[in-house]
C-alpha cells in the first residue's frame, strides 16, 4: 500500500495541472448534473417489515384516500370569539372549499362535517380542517404546498389565525449558515497556527471544500432518483469537511517536516503520501466501514445517510492522495519552513531545544499510568450518567423552529385540543370475514376507548370495497411521550383477542406508530450493528498494527467516549441544560436514530486518531524494538497533529449546533463532544497510559494469526526498502539484469545466494536443474518474489516494481513439444503473440511483421548452421520441425514482443555440440543489439559454442555451483 501511494503521490506531483484539471471536471460535472436533475430532499421515515409499515402499505393499495400524506389547517378565532360565529364559520368553509380546488389534494374535511370527528376545540375557539393528499409525502410538490398555504389569506382577512401542520411541512431544506462558515474559519486559524504559513493552511481547506462539493453534488443528484432526507447531505457536509481537512493536515504535516529536514520537495511529497497517506487510507476505510454498517439496521433513510457520509469520506481520501500532492507540485519548494522559524524548530529540533508540550505530557502520563487510566474512566463515567435516562423518538413538528408555521400549528393544537391530537393513531381493521361491519367496528372502538391515555376514538369507517376499515385513535399524551408508546403497545396486545372474537385482524399505523417501530428496530439493531462494525474494524486494525491488544484497547476506549457523548446530548437536548445558550427550541426525547448514527460516525473518527497516533508508536517500535521508547517518541511526534485535527473537527461539528436544523443539532453536538472526549481524554491520555502498562505485550500477535492476516505496511517499512532498492538499481548503470545474494524458491525448493551482472545486449547461458532455472527466471521476470537478496531488471528493482518488470521481460520455452500442439502452426503462434503484445493501432500490420520474423529466422538459421536447414514456413507445425529449427522459431515468439529482456528455457540438450553452437549463434543474430537474452539449459555450453560471432558479450552462469536449500551443491 505505501509503495503504491508513493507512486501515486509522485505521479500527482509531476502532473499537477492534469490532476487538478480532472478534479475540476469532476466537481463541475457533478454539480452541474445535480442542478440539471433538480433533485430535492424529502423526509420519508418508513421501515419495511414492521407492523405499522405493512399496515400503511395495505392501506395504500386498498384505501388510498386515507393512506396518503395528510395535513392540518388550524384556524383560531380572535380572543373571545367562536368559530361557530357566522363570519368565522363562513371563512372556515370558504377556506375548505378553496383547498379542494388545489391540484394534488384528494380529500378535504371541514370541521363542521359529520365525518370530521372532534375538529372543534371544547372552548370553540379553534377548528381544524383535515387535508388528504393524492400520494405519499415524498410525492407532494412544492407548488401544491404553496397553493395550499395561499388559501390562508381567506381566514386571515376575516381576522383569524391560520397555521399549517403535518409531516409535509417539516423543513426539508439544507444549507450553510454563518456559524458553519465560522467553523471553517476557526479550522483555518488552527491550520495557520500549526503550519505558520497561509499557503500551507489554505491547502487543506481548499481540498476539503472541493471534496465536500463533489460529495454534496453526488448526493443531490442521487436525490432525483430516490428519497434522500435533509439530514443526509448535512451529515455528509459535516463529516466531509472534518475528515477532508484532517486527512490533508496529516499528509501536509509530514511533508513540511521532511522539507525542513532537507528532503527534495518531489520526493518528500511522494513519501508523505506513501506513509501518512497509508494512515489516511486505512483510517478512512475504518470510517467507511462504520458508516456502511448502518445498512445492517435495514432502515432506508438511515442507510442513505450512512452511504452518503461514506461517499464523502471516500472522496476526502481520494483528494488527499491525489489533489493534495498535485497542489504540492505547484508549490514546490515554497513550503519549506524558513530556518529559525517555529515550524522549522518543531521539525528539526536543536540538541538543546526544550521538550515539546506533547513530550512533556506523555512523560507525565507514563510516570503514573494507573492514575491517568482511573482518572479518564472516572471523568467519562460521570459524564455518561445522563445517558441512563435516554429517551428516543423521531422528530416531529414540535421540534421545528418556533417561528415556523408547522411549529405554530403544533402548539395551537396542543393548547386547544390537547397534545395527543398531534399524534393520531390509525387502527387498520380487516373486515373481509365479518358481516356485521358497523357493529363490530363500534365494539372494537369501545374496547380501545377503555384503554388508558385515550382522549378520543373516532367512528370506524370502511373503504368502498368493504375490505378494510380504519379507526382513528387520539391519545391524551404527546407523540413523544412514554404514555403514547404504551398505548400503541396496549392496542397491539389486544389484537389477538379482537381477532378471536370478531374475526377481524387489526394493526396500528400512522406517523406515531411508525416512529415507535423505528425506535424499537434501532434498539434491536444495536448489538448486530456493533458486532459487525467493531468486529470488522478490529480485524482491520489488527492488520495495520500487527497486534491483538491494541485494537481491543482502541474499541474499549471508544465505548467510553461514545457513552459520555450520549450523556452530554441527553443533558442538553432532553434535560434542557444550557438549552437557551445553544438555541435548543424544545427539550424532549432524543432522535431515535441518533445513538446508532453517533456510534457509527464516532467509531470511525475515533479510529482515525488511533491510527495516526499509534502508527507513530508502531513505526518507532519496528525501528528500535523498545516499547517504552516507542510510546514516548511516537506520541511526541504525532500529538501536535492529532491535537490540531481534533480542534478542527470540534469547530466544524460544533458550528452546526447554534443555527443547525432540529435534526442535525443533537448529532453535531454529540460528534463535537465525542471527538473532544476521544481525542484528548482517550487517545492522548488513556492510550499512552495503557500502552505503557502493556509494554512489549501491546505488540503481541500469534504467529498463525500474523500469517493469516495480510501485512498492510502502514509504517512504510516496505516503502523504505523500495526507496533503497531504487537507489541501488539506479547505480547498476549498463546492467540489464543484476542481483546481489539473491535467494529464491519455495519451501520445497530454493536456490541461492546468487550474484549476477548481465550487461545490456548480452547473451547469458544459465545451466542448472530445470526447477532451479525456472525459479530464477520467474523471480527475475517479476512473477515470483525472492526470499532474500536484491535484484533489478532494466533499472526496476524487485520485487517492489515487479509489475513493471513483468512487462519488460518476455518468456518462452524452446524445448520439447506438447503432443496436444501437433496441429498448431508457427504462423498462428507468432501472429497470436504479436497481437497480444503490440499496440492496437498496429493490428493491420500483424501479418506482414509475422512474415518478416520468419524470414529473419530462416536467414539466421542458414548463416548459423553447418548443415542444410529446414525452412520454417507459416504453415509449419512444431512437431514436423527439427530440434534446431523448432528452438529458433520458438525463441522468435519471445523476441517478437520487443522487450528489453528475453528469457528462454531449453528443457532438453541438443543432440550435438554443433547444433547447440548453431542455436546460440542464431539467437545472438536474431535478437536486437540492445536486447538481453538469458538462455536456460540443462548443462553448461560445450566447447563447440562459438564465442566470436559478434561483439555481444557471452556470459555463462552455472547454477549447479550455487547453494541450494542452504547447502552448497
Amino acid at each position: 500500500m505505501a509503495t503504491l501511494l508513493y507512486r501515486l503521490g509522485r505521479f500527482s506531483y509531476r502532473h499537477a495541472w492534469r490532476v487538478i484539471g480532472v478534479w475540476a471536471i469532476v466537481l463541475l460535472g457533478i454539480l452541474g448534473g445535480s442542478v440539471a436533475l433538480g433533485g430535492q430532499t424529502s423526509e420519508s421515515f418508513n421501515i419495511p417489515g414492521t407492523e405499522s409499515q405493512n399496515a400503511l402499505d395495505r392501506l395504500e393499495s386498498v384505501f388510498p384516500s386515507v393512506a396518503g400524506a395528510s395535513a392540518q389547517v388550524v384556524m383560531e378565532a380572535p380572543e373571545g370569539a367562536s368559530v361557530d360565529d357566522a363570519d368565522y364559520e363562513a371563512a372556515i368553509e370558504d377556506t375548505a372549499a378553496a383547498i379542494e380546488k388545489v391540484d394534488g389534494i384528494n380529500t378535504v374535511i371541514s370541521p363542521f362535517n359529520e365525518y370530521a370527528g372532534k375538529a372543534v376545540s371544547d372552548d370553540e375557539s379553534m377548528a381544524i380542517i383535515k387535508v388528504q393528499f393524492d400520494g405519499a409525502s415524498t410525492d407532494v410538490t412544492e407548488k401544491t404546498l404553496t397553493d395550499l398555504q395561499d388559501t390562508a389569506q381567506i381566514g386571515r382577512d376575516a381576522g383569524m389565525v391560520v397555521e399549517f401542520g403535518g409531516q409535509v411541512f417539516q423543513d426539508n431544506t439544507f444549507g450553510v449558515t454563518v456559524t458553519e462558515v465560522f467553523g471553517v474559519l476557526f479550522a483555518g486559524v488552527v491550520l495557520f497556527i500549526t503550519f505558520g504559513s497561509l499557503v500551507a493552511a489554505g491547502m487543506p481547506l481548499i481540498s476539503a471544500l472541493i471534496g465536500v462539493g463533489v460529495a454534496i453534488g453526488g448526493i443531490s443528484a442521487y436525490s432525483a432518483f430516490a428519497t434522500v432526507g435533509s439530514t443526509a447531505p448535512l451529515l455528509a457536509l459535516m463529516i466531509g469537511l472534518a475528515v477532508g481537512i484532517d486527512y490533508a493536515l496529516f499528509i501536509l504535516s509530514r511533508h513540511r517536516n521532511q522539507l525542513a529536514a532537507g528532503e527534495d520537495p518531489e520526493e518528500s511529497a511522494a513519501i508523505a503520501v506513501g506513509t501518512a497517506g497509508s494512515a489516511v487510507v486505512f483510517a478512512g476505510v475504518t470510517v467507511i466501514i462504520a458508516l456502511l454498517g448502518l445498512l445492517v439496521v435495514g432502515i432506508p433513510f438511515l442507510s442513505v445517510m450512512g452511504v452518503g457520509a461514506a461517499f464523502a469520506v471516500l472522496v476526502a481520501i481520494a483528494i488527499a492522495v491525489t489533489l493534495l500532492p498535485a497542489m504540492l507540485g505547484l508549490a514546490k519548494g515554497r513550503l519549506i519552513p524558513k530556518p529559525g522559524s517555529r515550524a522549522y524548530r518543531r521539525a528539526v529540533p536543536a540538541a538543546d531545544a526544550k521538550p515539546t508540550m506533547g513530550l512533556r505530557w506523555v512523560k507525565l502520563v507514563m510516570k503514573a499510568p494507573w492514575v491517568a487510566l482511573v482518572g479518564v474512566v472516572a471523568i467519562l463515567g460521570t459524564l455518561a450518567i445522563p445517558a441512563l435516562s435516554l429517551d428516543l423518538n423521531l422528530p416531529d413538528n414540535g421540534s421545528e423552529p418556533a417561528a415556523s408555521t408547522q411549529r405554530q400549528a403544533y402548539d395551537l393544537v396542543s393548547e386547544g385540543f390537547g397534545p395527543g391530537f398531534n399524534s393520531v393513531l390509525v387502527v387498520e381493521v380487516d373486515i373481509t370475514q365479518t358481516v356485521d361491519i358497523v357493529e363490530d367496528l363500534d365494539a372494537i372502538g369501545d374496547r380501545i376507548r377503555d384503554l388508558d391515555d385515550v382522549a378520543y376514538v373516532a367512528q370506524g369507517f370502511p373503504d368502498e370495497g368493504l375490505d378494510t376499515a380504519i379507526i382513528q385513535v387520539t391519545p391524551e399524551s404527546a407523540p413523544d411521550s412514554v404514555e403514547t408508546k404504551e398505548l400503541v403497545e396496549n392496542i397491539r396486545a389486544m389484537a389477538g383477542d379482537i381477532e378471536d372474537e370478531f374475526d377481524t385482524p387489526i394493526a396500528v399505523t400512522g406517523a406515531t406508530a411508525i416512529g415507535i417501530d423505528i425506535s424499537n428496530r434501532l434498539t434491536n439493531a444495536l448489538i448486530p450493528f456493533g458486532t459487525v462494525v467493531v468486529g470488522l474494524s478490529i480485524i482491520l486494525l489488527m492488520m495495520v498494527f500487527r497486534s491483538v491488544l491494541v485494537p481491543i484497547k482502541a474499541a474499549l476506549g471508544f465505548l467510553l467516549s461514545v457513552v459520555a457523548s450520549f450523556g452530554v446530548v441527553v443533558a442538553i437536548f432532553q434535560w434542557g441544560w444550557f438549552s437557551e445558550l445553544l438555541h435548543v427550541e424544545k427539550a424532549g426525547p432524543i432522535l431515535s436514530f441518533l445513538p446508532i448514527l453517533l456510534m457509527a460516525v464516532l467509531f470511525g473518527l475515533a479510529m482515525d486518531y488511533e491510527v495516526f497516533l499509534v502508527s507513530g508508536m508502531r513505526e518507532e517500535f519496528v525501528k528500535t524494538g523498545n516499547a517504552r521508547f516507542a510510546v514516548e517518541h511516537g506520541f511526541a511526534n504525532a500529538a501536535r497533529v492529532v491535537v490540531a485535527a481534533a480542534l478542527i473537527m470540534f469547530f466544524v461539528f460544533f458550528a452546526f449546533v447554534p443555527e443547525g436544523s432540529g435534526a442535525i443539532k443533537p448529532i453535531a453536538l454529540g460528534l463535537a463532544a465525542g471527538i473532544t472526549f476521544d481525542a484528548f481524554l482517550v487517545r492522548l491520555t488513556l492510550v499512552p497510559a495503557v500502552m505503557t502498562l502493556l509494554g512489549r505485550a501491546a505488540w503481541w500477535m500469534p504467529r498463525w494469526l500474523g500469517r493469516l492476516l495480510p501485512n498492510v505496511d502502514i509504517e512504510g517499512e516496505q516503502l523504505r526498502e523500495h526507496r533503497d532498492a531504487v537507489v541501488w538499481a539506479e547505480g547498476q548503470q549498463g546492467l540489464a539484469v543484476s542481483a546481489e545474494d539473491l535467494v529464491t524458491g519455495t519451501a520445497d525448493s530454493s536456490v541461492g545466494p546468487l550474484s549476477l551482472a548481465i550487461p545490456a545486449g548480452a547473451v547469458a547461458i544459465v545451466s542448472g536443474d530445470p526447477i532451479d532455472r525456472r525459479l530464477v527466471a520467474a523471480t527475475l521476470a517479476g512473477r515470483l518474489a525472492a526470499t532474500g537478496g536484491r535484484s533489478q531488471v532494466a533499472g526496476h528493482p524487485l520485487p517492489s516494481e515487479a509489475t513493471q518488470v513483468s512487462r519488460l521481460v518476455a518468456l518462452a520455452d524452446v524445448g520439447g513439444v506438447d503432443p496436444s500442439d501437433s496441429s498448431v502452426t508457427i504462423g498462428e503462434l507468432l501472429t497470436e503473440r504479436i497481437e497480444m503484445t503490440q499496440p492496437w493501432y498496429r493490428a493491420f500490420t500483424t501479418s506482414r511483421r509475422a512474415d518478416r520474423w520468419l524470414d529473419r529466422v530462416n536467414a539466421v538459421l542458414a548463416a548459423s548452421s553447418t548443415r542444410e536447414t529446414v525452412a520454417v514456413r507459416p504453415g509449419s507445425t512444431l512437431v514436423e520441425l527439427p530440434q534446431l529449427e523448432r528452438a529458433v522459431a520458438l525463441a522468435a515468439l519471445a523476441l517478437a514482443e520487443r522487450t528489453p529482456v528475453v528469457m528462454l528455457d531449453q528443457l532438453d540438450s541438443f543432440a550435438s555440440a554443433e547444433e547447440e553452437s548453431a542455436f546460440v549463434t542464431a539467437i545472438r543474430h536474431l535478437a536486437p543489439a540492445t536486447t538481453t537474452v538469458m538462455l536456460g539449459t540443462p548443462q553448461p555450453p560445450r566447447s563447440a559454442v562459438r564465442r566470436d560471432v559478434d561483439d555481444r558479450t557471452l556470459i555463462e552462469i552455472d547454477l549447479y555451483s550455487v547453494s541450494k536449500k542452504g547447502a552448497l551443491r
